[in-house]
């Protein structure tokens, strides 16, 4: 059980209050809020140990060890077994394009990628353009519209010995929708294919485990995990050690580094360790009970306001396939008034695609999109029924 009083406390943006009235940040799927420990360790390393990468004397040696901690840290959350897989770069977004180049580097004419239209757009244009730069073709996976899952049939009609490349969204940032991501890698092992998973909207809700799973890479951001804003790419061994890895010369050859490119926000890795410190003292599993807790709640409020359509899994006995992030459309409204009306009752949520592009097309949503309500596990009931009390307001 969470003592989710204990955990607000730890977070001084949640305290805040606009005309003397609380906020309710339910705006978690485009970034969290941080707890004291994250910028105290942003602090500490700037004030006390900043220095550039592979120096002889004190505070380089100490910077190196903070980043070398904080991949081990990582490599924990991630289910790893080898931290020095763990590279850390601007964002997921920039670092799945340069991934995806050095991946594209050994496909031929012909060879095919698969791409899903439930994904981020960030692991989708990637594998888009670095197949055009290599006349392979790519191949996206239908979705079912009536609750926004990916069409598993059409996913395995897709795989043939040409695949060489299937990229793969863990969980919805749109829709929150859970992937069966462990038996999709299973079936595109079988036909030799490797697997690029997004776990940027999945990392604070859910148990990661590339082990387990046996993917070949995963990303995601510590911005969305409490977190700063630092990209983090984990890949299996023998893939990141023979794959081209695009940087200068001087660099080194041995992992992470041939996969860190220039200079690092070394102060902000430090503020990532104290992200992944924080996500441990809460606990995943219950992370993750609470928040099903909360979607409950949240799905039965909104199926409250006339004219309101959520899209995703709405059936109570398949919250186990889907997060607390809930998109919905509301009739006479669009997106953006209702967002802006929300905004005017401190209530901050997202409207728009949120870069899940793919989806809001395939949903015939463009341009105008969706509003999107994301939990966290600081979020409240209460806020909830603000939010439904709010919304309530638009239907009179």
């Amino acid at each position: 059980m969470l003592d989710v009083k204990a955990i607000r406390s730890q977070f001084p943006a949640l305290a805040r209050k606009i005309n003397s009235q609380p906020i309710a940040y339910l705006d978690g799927p485009a970034g969290s809020q941080v707890p004291t420990s994250v910028p105290a360790a942003i602090s500490d390393y700037l004030l006390n140990h900043n220095a550039n990468h592979g120096g002889a004397f004190a505070t380089s040696r100490e910077s190196d060890a903070i980043v070398e901690g904080v991949q081990k840290k990582v490599a924990g959350l991630l289910g790893a077994q080898d931290h020095s897989c763990v590279a850390f770069g601007a964002n997921m977004t920039t670092m799945t394009f340069a991934y995806s180049r050095a991946i594209a580097a050994r496909w031929n004419p012909g060879d095919e990628v698969i791409v899903t239209r439930l994904d981020h757009d960030a692991n989708v244009s990637p594998w888009v353009r670095a197949a055009q730069d290599r006349g392979a073709v790519v191949r996206p996976v239908e979705i079912h519209p009536e609750d926004c899952t990916l069409d598993r049939d059409h996913f395995r009609s897709l795989l043939n010995s040409r695949t060489k490349l299937v990229a793969l969204g863990c969980v919805s940032n749109a829709v929150g929708t859970r992937n069966p991501v462990k038996e999709m890698i299973a079936e595109a092992h079988q036909v030799g294919a490797w697997v690029y998973l997004d776990a940027v909207h999945h990392a604070p809700h859910l148990k990661i485990d590339v082990t387990d799973w046996d993917c070949d890479f995963l990303a995601c951001s510590a911005y969305k995990f409490f977190g700063p804003h630092i990209g983090i790419v984990w890949g299996k061994r023998q893939h990141l050690e023979t794959l081209p890895a695009y940087k200068v010369r001087p660099a080194p050859e041995s992992l992470p580094d041939r996969w860190m490119t220039g200079t690092q926000n070394f102060e902000c890795i430090a503020g990532v360790g104290a992200a992944v410190d924080y996500m441990n003292s809460v606990g995943i599993s219950a992370i993750e009970e609470y928040e099903r807790e909360l979607a409950q709640e949240l799905i039965a409020a909104l199926q409250r306001v006339p004219g309101l359509k959520i899209y995703g899994i709405v059936d109570p006995k398949r919250y186990h396939e889907r997060v607390s992030t809930v998109s919905f459309t509301m009739a006479g409204h669009t997106p953006t008034e209702i967002a802006k009306h929300l905004a005017r009752e401190n209530i901050f949520v997202w409207s728009g695609n949120y870069y899940a592009l793919p989806l809001t097309e395939r949903l015939g949503l463009e341009p105008q999109g969706m509003v999107r309500v994301g939990l966290l596990h600081y979020n409240t009931v209460e806020e909830i029924a603000m939010l439904e009390k709010a919304l309530q307001e638009l239907v009179r």
